[in-house]
């Protein structure tokens, strides 16, 4: 694909999708692809599918995700970094990123269930909005990725369940990368909160591990909590750690993670708003950090 194809600028971003918009499709066909896993067998990819869940906050800023341009500007600087695989995202993102010519060469992961918007009643009903596994296939994407919040108390998380379960069969057939995401969760004063005790981080890994037809090609994607080794000594899965919207101080953020990454089933970091929106603003340093605890570990 020649340079030309690509847009310049945010603004022919939107001319092409006005006039020409058929050529997202012809940009997925033509895109250069890679494998999911590289040679030293550690991931290190960015995460950018929060905006689709109306979660715009980072570190107290209600709006810090809100802007367009500065986002995807945040973005194409990381990804430009030595050691970044790749990027988790929604179409929206993706097709942006894919018309800019930032996806050349990267491993890409599609964000499939967005349907449990921030703060709203039925916010635990992760449904399917986003991709789907036959738009995956399609588009040469190497996986795709689902979260799963478990509220014991609320019936919509069997619907929940079910069709995570469905995405990894259908992925598993087609031979793509399943990545879920998985909470158990429940209501505090009307808010929907994430249980991040060892205890219950370790009974939703079993909950998702066990989820459709075949687990070859499921992986994790958790959250780094205390005692992380007794967590990860739940599954044999391949392990992502994701990170948040951090409240600690940076350092404090990755000496957590290089300790779990030690951990044999950990094969790296899946991360967005920490190293999109450092407390610094400054994303170079904070990429380079993360992609050297991930390479430190091979």
């Amino acid at each position: 694909m020649t340079r030309s194809a690509f847009a310049d600028s945010l603004t022919e971003v939107t001319e092409i999708r006005a006039r020409e918009p058929g050529r997202v499709a012809a940009l997925l066909a033509a895109r250069r692809t890679r494998p999911t896993l590289p040679a030293d067998g550690r991931l290190m990819l960015l995460a950018c599918d929060h905006p689709a869940r109306g979660a715009l906050a980072v570190r107290g800023r209600p709006d810090a995700m809100a802007d367009r341009g500065d986002m995807l500007a945040r973005v194409r600087t990381a990804l430009r970094r030595p050691g970044v695989d790749g990027l988790l995202a929604t179409a929206d993102v993706l097709d942006d990123l894919l018309l800019l010519g930032a996806l050349e060469d990267k491993v890409v992961i599609a964000s499939m269930n967005r349907g449990g918007l921030l703060g709203s009643a039925f916010e635990a009903d992760d449904r399917m909005t986003a991709y789907d596994v036959r738009t995956v296939v399609e588009a040469g994407f190497n996986g795709a990725k689902m979260l799963l919040r478990v509220d014991l108390d609320d019936p919509a998380s069997v619907a929940t369940l079910e069709t995570c379960a469905r995405a990894i069969t259908e992925l598993s057939r087609a031979g793509l990368l399943a990545m879920v995401e998985p909470f158990l969760s429940r209501r505090v004063d009307g808010k929907l909160v994430n249980d991040l005790s060892p205890d219950a981080v370790t009974r939703a890994v079993h909950i998702a591990q066990g989820l459709g037809a075949s687990s070859a090609y499921t992986w994790m994607k958790l959250p780094v909590v205390p005692d992380m080794d007794r967590v990860m000594a739940a599954t044999t899965l391949p392990t992502l750690l994701l990170g948040g919207d951090p409240t600690a101080r940076p350092d404090e953020t990755y000496a957590e993670w290089a300790k779990a990454l030690a951990l044999p089933s950990v094969r790296g970091l899946v991360v967005g708003r920490a190293l999109l929106y450092p407390p610094d603003d400054d994303v170079v340093t904070a990429v380079d950090t993360a992609v050297s605890l991930v390479r430190s570990v091979a």
